[in-house]
Formats: C-alpha cells, structure tokens, sequence
C-alpha cells in the first residue's frame, strides 16, 4: 500500500492563521483571541488582545479543539447538541471539554486535516467568518 504524505501545518501556517483572523477581526472593529492546534492537538500559535473578554482565550482553544476532534466546523454543530441532536449526549469526558458554538474550523490540506483555529471574542456568527476567512488564506 502507497501513503502519500501530506505537509503539516507549519508555525508559518499557523501564524498566518492568526494575523488572517486578527485583521478580519479588526476590520470588523471586534477585538478576539485566536489559537491554532496542530492535528495531535498542541499548541501551534495563539493571540490574545489586552483589550479581549479575558475568557476569550480558552473560548477560542475550546473551539479549535472542537473543531479537530470533531473534524467538523463547530458553526455546523450547534444544532447537533440541541436536545434531540446527535450530539445531545456526547460525554465530555475528553482532556478538553467541547464547544459547540460557531468559531472553530479545522485545517486541511491535501484532503486531509492537518490542525484547526478556534476564534473567540465577538458573536459567534463573526468568529465563524473570522476563522473560515483565516482557513481560505491558507489555501
């Protein structure tokens, strides 16, 4: 059997990712934290503006971290764990608690996730457009 290879995402990847999501952001007069996990999950890169809600931080983070576990944009889930939702009992037992709320969106390349970010600070409609923004520069 043949594997390809599939680059991973880099530090300049990731803080490409961040100042993408940061200038949309700002352009928007919001003010958001921003964190990119790599495809294991650690900690690539991650902005957080004095001027940001403090639990903007780990907000952000939950929604990357979503977003890679679930290989799934965490704007798409939000129904998912309404009650009846597929996800209405989804044990939170994980190192990381989940966050169902629009702003995480994962990272491919080649077909294949290789990382995620998680935008967190202003609506959630907005982090979405923030994240997928930052996503589409990257590619």
């Amino acid at each position: 059997m043949t594997t390809t290879a599939v680059a991973p995402l880099t530090i300049e990847d990731a803080e490409l990712l961040v100042a993408t999501a940061r200038r949309a952001a700002e352009e928007a007069g919001v003010t958001v934290s921003v964190t990119v996990l790599d495809a294991g999950g650690h900690l690539l890169a991650f902005r957080r503006d004095d001027r940001a809600v403090l639990i903007s931080g780990e907000t952000s983070t939950r929604k990357a971290y979503t977003a890679l576990q679930l290989n799934t944009p965490t704007a798409d889930l939000v129904d998912a764990v309404q009650p009846g939702g597929l996800f209405h009992t989804l044990p939170t037992a994980l190192d990381r608690p989940l966050l169902f709320i629009a702003g995480g969106v994962p990272v491919h390349r080649d077909g294949r996730l290789i990382g995620a970010v998680g935008v967190g600070g202003g609506a959630p409609e907005q982090d979405h457009g923030f994240a997928t923004a930052a996503v589409r520069a990257l590619t």
